[in-house]
């Protein structure tokens, strides 16, 4: 299974149209939070909220996470051991206020299990490298292993 999320606080139906078109063709189930977008999936199941419980239990069973550029998101993947294809909202196309997601992935690209999609082109070809990736959990210390855990609590609101 692929989970698709947008995040709770906007809209993209730039990524969920893009992974609506490829849905058919990833030869299994992909479940996507939409957010407040307009765009309305015809190939992928399509919520608008997940509860952050079912959310995790999404995550732990999914082969790969497909995301906005969220810190909080990038941190559930790495708690969870998921790859993710981060798919970075863009201020020049109305998506959000500034360009802060495209910073958040030069910073991130190249780390173990987080590929980036610039575009609706590149989005097949992350996909189909992070469903190739074996175990990228092995490539993180315990340290960073147990901070990812840390800081994914804090931010969801979750106890230790």
């Amino acid at each position: 299974m692929i989970v698709v999320t947008v995040g709770m606080q906007l809209g993209f139906d730039r990524l969920i149209a893009a992974m609506d078109d490829l849905a058919p063709r990833l030869g299994m189930p992909v479940i996507a939070q939409t957010g407040k977008g307009d765009y309305r999936p015809r190939n992928m199941e399509a919520r608008v909220k997940i509860a952050p419980a079912e959310f995790e239990t999404l995550v732990e069973q999914a082969r790969l996470i497909v995301s906005h550029a969220g810190i909080g998101t990038v941190l559930t993947a790495a708690r969870c051991a998921k790859p993710i294809v981060l798919f970075p909202r863009r201020a020049d196309l109305g998506e959000h206020r500034n360009d802060h997601q495209l910073a958040t992935v030069r910073k991130l690209a190249g780390r173990p299990g987080i590929l980036v999609a610039q575009d609706e082109a590149a989005l097949a070809d992350r996909i189909s490298e992070g469903l190739a990736l074996k175990d990228h959990a092995a490539a993180q210390s315990a340290t960073a292993h147990a901070l990812h855990g840390a800081l994914g609590a804090f931010i969801e609101g979750r106890l230790l």
